[in-house]
């Protein structure tokens, strides 16, 4: 809200607001329901109208069955946001309104007095107050229009352009997703989301504060900009003072002016690393701007990192590079993609993203890419990625749609771009900026040249307008203009040997083993769905009985074909469900068995390959997906499989030239070495070849060992597996799919003891037991498992922890429909 400034003169006006719709605005067939109609409710700011409505009790939870549907009516409809207070604005020389976001279209009076008008939620606004202000009480409102309306009389003006679902979200600087997506409700949201407050301020105030941290042959330097607001613009001089790890810098901003930049140098500062390179250090720098007597006017102050950030796209054998070097060191990137946590953002507080953020890390996930579609995350977000090393590569917010580039969209990017460079350029863990998500791809593919004619698209933004704020603000981060894009008008723009690729054939058109016959430079979006855990299906679905194809379970399937996709997945892979429970549990494992072998193969490449995001982490709501991480916070067995198959040592066996070989992936900092045994068993147990490996892998890097061939050919495929071992790291591979493999009915001994927190279930195999999972979730909703996803040989004991507070029937625990593996329905015979 203030760029980190000073707030001690910040009034937040966040209490006594009403809400209201706005009579006669909803468009036909969509108008205000009686008990909302006329009627003034209490609101939350920040907040929206949709939480205001549920808070009140006026509507069904929307993310529950299919209430979403029956408040489309909201977004339709215009509403007013109204409050008063109290001011004595003497002796102040500017009072400011200052609205950190306003979604979206707003009109802000205040005592009946027009501040201003709004139409980008992606943007802060400061209104000057002072001559509209009054001594006592005061009223303020802000009205939102319906952004329906907005975008569709820009689209009417403008002309069409397509894009991905028939919502018109690419003609209004809004959340595109809140238009719905192929994993997201249509819940078009309006309201004060963000901070508003009045600021008083005399003489002058600092308006931004842009550093920029370089470090060149062992010696930190910021360059730190300071751009000025004069209440008299024509005001004397101005000194601005800086301090950052033991070095000062000052400046006097001569009368009139209103920019200063200050260099500081810090000589061998302790460095900001990401996850597994070293620590994230991070430095507080203070900026005060002073009055020519030295009076203080206003403070900056934010914590900063030293780092350097380069893209390698260097021409190879292979294609061209597309690496991220962090302190000249290249990182293999193992990302995941984030969209937004909530659809209603003010929900997802500081907690519920240090939550999200801690379960990104514990799946040893190094990178988030902050998709297109959604918003530019909150100071919390980027505030967290920064203290735990994680890398952020931002999308500018243009999503799988042509953009127009006329006015008002032209002026309202720049500003906004240029709003947002400032604000994140304090932040270390933001490594990239992103032009677009899939924009450019589209236009190459999705048949839009045709209609468009010639009319823009976007284009002008990715390959010009961003390109030159950045080079203007923000010079020390790399800026690419898409996601995909291969680097070149005249390449592909999802050329896998160049740039940043998408795959999606695999979940649109083809079995998931195709990810072996990419060997891309850097995959930022690839995935695979399965259903939210089953905790999150009951609390979210009054289904009776749960179906895949159920009332509840079709409208929480918003991908194209999903369920069918879904069905060719299992189909090509795995047992026939005999009934839901069955299906729910195999739809998860194939979800982590399709990520898990993209990801190791795609580990195994490095370093022609260097950087997997998978699609995605996170959800907003109730839904199947492709997340690891369901609507309710909870983890998927895909978050598992993600943890297992993005360690820093991996082993992993694939195939090569249609031979299986050991492959080695070291991503720590030190020298590995190992001794693997490798052995062709069968499904019994029993040794059928075997051989020892010697492992010597140095830091950062990937070694490729031969397997003997009495290792590497069955005999039996349907019998046999192949397992090499080194410690508790085992690497699989199986001559058959699970519906060719002759496995043996799944039997095992278990034991359940109290341990501090919950339980201790052990299993011991009988037989092989592929994939065991504990679904504990079944059982009590808030129960978390420490491990799923493991395979036993005949003999094995494996020992799962089940945190949980609340009682749980250990005979359950130890049963269908709680623990499961693939082979306890399988109708293959030995």
């Amino acid at each position: 809200m203030t760029n980190g400034a000073n707030v001690a003169n910040l009034r937040p006006l966040h209490d006594g607001w009403t809400l209201r719709a706005v009579p006669g605005t909803g468009e036909p067939g969509s108008g205000v329901p009686d008990g909302i109609a006329g009627v003034v409710l209490p609101a939350t700011v920040p907040g929206c109208v949709h939480t205001d409505l549920l808070a009140a009790g006026r509507i069904p939870d929307p993310y529950l069955d299919d209430n979403e549907t029956r408040l489309a009516w909201i977004g339709h409809t215009d509403w007013v946001y109204e409050t008063t207070f109290t001011a004595d604005p003497a002796g102040d020389d500017r009072v400011d309104l200052v609205c950190a976001g306003l979604d979206t279209v707003a009109t802000v009076t205040l005592n009946g007095v027009e501040l201003g008008r709004t139409a980008n939620m992606h943007r802060g606004y400061r209104f000057d107050a002072r001559a509209a202000l009054r001594t006592g009480d005061n009223t303020l409102r802000v009205r939102f229009d319906s952004a329906y309306r907005y975008a569709r009389a820009r689209r009417d003006e403008l002309g069409e352009r397509p894009n991905s679902y028939p919502e018109p979200f690419n003609f209004i600087r809004k959340m595109a997703c809140n238009f719905g997506w192929d994993w997201g409700p249509t819940l078009v949201t309006a309201g004060i989301w963000q901070d508003i407050g009045l600021h008083t301020w005399r003489v002058a105030r600092l308006a931004t504060v842009r550093p920029l941290t370089t470090v060149d042959a062992g010696a930190g330097r910021v360059e730190v900009h300071v751009g000025i607001e004069r209440a008299d613009p024509g005001g004397g001089p101005l000194t601005v003072h800086a301090a950052v790890a033991g070095a000062t810098a000052e400046a006097t901003v001569g009368a009139g002016r209103d920019t200063a930049v200050l260099t500081l140098t810090v000589a061998d500062p302790e460095l900001w690393w990401p996850r597994g390179y070293g620590e994230p250090t991070r430095h507080p720098l203070e900026v005060t701007l002073s009055a020519a007597d030295g009076t203080p006017l206003d403070t900056w102050r934010r914590p900063i990192g030293f780092r350097t950030v380069r893209l390698d796209t260097t021409a190879d054998a292979h294609g061209s590079a597309f690496t991220l070097v962090v302190n000249d060191v290249p990182v293999f990137v193992r990302g995941v993609n984030w969209i937004p946590d909530d659809v209603f953002p003010t929900r997802v507080t500081r907690d519920r993203y240090a939550r999200r953020l801690a379960q990104a890390c514990d799946a040893n996930v190094n990178l988030l890419r902050v998709w297109g579609g959604g918003r530019y995350e909150s100071d919390d977000f980027y505030d967290l990625a920064d203290s735990l090393g994680l890398l952020v590569e931002q999308d500018f917010l243009f999503a799988c749609a042509a953009y127009p580039e006329e006015e008002p969209f032209a002026g309202e990017i720049d500003a906004e771009a240029r709003e947002q460079v400032t604000r994140l350029a304090s932040h270390p863990s933001l490594v990239m900026w992103v032009g677009n998500n899939e924009n450019i791809w589209g236009w190459h593919d999705w048949g839009w040249r045709e209609p468009l004619g010639d009319h823009s698209w976007g284009a002008g933004f990715y390959f010009d307008l961003l390109p030159r704020v950045m080079a203007e603000l923000d010079p020390t981060r790399p800026y690419w203009p898409g996601s995909p894009w291969s680097g070149r008008h005249d390449r592909h723009p999802n050329d896998p040997a160049h740039g940043s690729t998408h795959i999606w054939d695999v979940w649109n058109t083809d079995d998931y083993v195709r990810y072996r016959e990419y060997v891309p430079r850097f995959v930022a979006e690839f995935g695979y769905q399965a259903p939210p855990t089953y905790a999150t299906l009951r609390r979210a679905l009054r289904d009776d009985p749960l179906a895949p194809d159920s009332p509840g379970m079709r409208h929480h399937q918003k991908a194209a074909d999903g369920d069918a996709k879904l069905r060719r997945g299992l189909d090509a892979h795995l047992p026939t469900p005999r009934d839901f429970d069955d299906w729910h549990y195999l739809t998860q494992v194939n979800q982590a068995r399709a990520i898990a072998l993209g990801v190791e193969h795609f580990r195994s490449h490095r370093p022609v390959c260097m950087g997997t995001i998978v699609w995605q982490l996170n959800d907003c709501w109730p839904v199947t997906s492709w997340a690891a991480v369901d609507g309710d916070g909870r983890r998927k067995p895909l978050w598992y499989a993600l943890r297992r198959a993005y360690a820093d040592r991996l082993l992993t066996v694939q195939p090569r030239d249609g031979v299986p070989v050991l492959v080695a992936v070291n991503d720590g900092g030190r020298r590995w070495t190992a001794r693997v045994t490798a052995g062709r068993l069968g499904l019994d147990g029993e040794p059928r070849a075997k051989a020892v490996v010697d492992l010597d892998v140095p830091a950062y890097s990937t070694v490729t060992v031969p397997l003997p061939a009495d290792l590497t050919r069955s005999g039996d495929p349907r019998r046999e597996l192949l397992v090499c071992a080194s410690g508790d790291q085992r690497a699989w591979w199986f001559f058959a799919t699970d519906r060719e493999i002759a496995y043996p009915p799944a039997a095992y001994d278990t034991a359940v003891e109290p341990v501090e927190g919950g339980l201790r279930l052990t299993v011991t195999a009988r037989t092989v037991l592929r994939d065991l999972t504990v679904l504990a979730d079944r059982l009590d909703p808030a129960a978390v498992v420490d491990d799923a996803l493991v395979t036993l040989l005949p003999g094995e004991s494996v020992g799962f922890t089940v945190r949980t507070s609340r009682p749980v029937d250990p005979a359950a625990l130890a049963a269908r429909p709680v623990l499961r593996c693939v082979n306890d329905l399988t109708a293959a015979t030995v």
